[in-house]
């Protein structure tokens, strides 16, 4: 019996609009940060994630797991995917353009990541009430078809954008 991740969606969720001025479909959502370690370009060993804007509230994403990516010898470390989906599923908010924390997040690891393998994740907002947004993702192994080996969900609550500048070192 497999678990599936699910943070629990209220009755009274409802789905939210995609914002007239998020990302076009089918473009490369952008890093909020080049240094972040999830999607950032200029972080040397981060994943690298690229996430490209589905045609409603969802997105694909995809990184290789490497040589600084894994736990036990030739495996993705569990925490390393917990972060990989949790920047998927936050780049979810710029679909909505709503600046979001996570609030909670759920991984359920069903297959072995190897390195060297491509994790191709689908991610998708399920709800949302009020503050609180509802989010899910899958990552599948050899393409975007292939077995699913981790499933997540999470919840973000948006947040003023100064809650990200008041908390910035200077140097930003």
């Amino acid at each position: 019996m497999s678990r599936i991740a699910t943070t629990t969606l209220p009755a009274d969720a409802v789905m939210p609009d995609r914002h007239p001025k998020a990302p076009a479909i089918g473009s490369q959502i952008p890093s909020h940060f080049g240094h972040c370690f999830g999607c950032g370009e200029l972080h040397q060993s981060g994943l690298h994630l690229v996430a490209i804007a589905g045609s409603n509230l969802d997105l694909t994403g995809k990184f290789t797991v490497t040589e600084n990516h894994q736990g036990a010898p030739g495996l993705a470390h569990g925490g390393l995917l917990s972060l990989a989906f949790d920047e998927a599923l936050g780049k979810l908010m710029w679909l909505i353009r709503s600046p979001a924390v996570t609030a909670r997040l759920e991984t359920d690891f069903l297959k072995p990541v190897p390195m060297g393998t491509t994790l191709h994740i689908t991610a998708r907002i399920t709800g949302q009430v009020n503050r609180k947004v509802y989010t899910a993702a899958e990552g599948r192994l050899g393409g975007p078809d292939g077995e699913i080996a981790v499933k997540a969900a999470a919840l973000f609550v948006i947040v003023p954008m100064s809650h990200f500048l008041e908390n910035a070192p200077k140097e930003y």
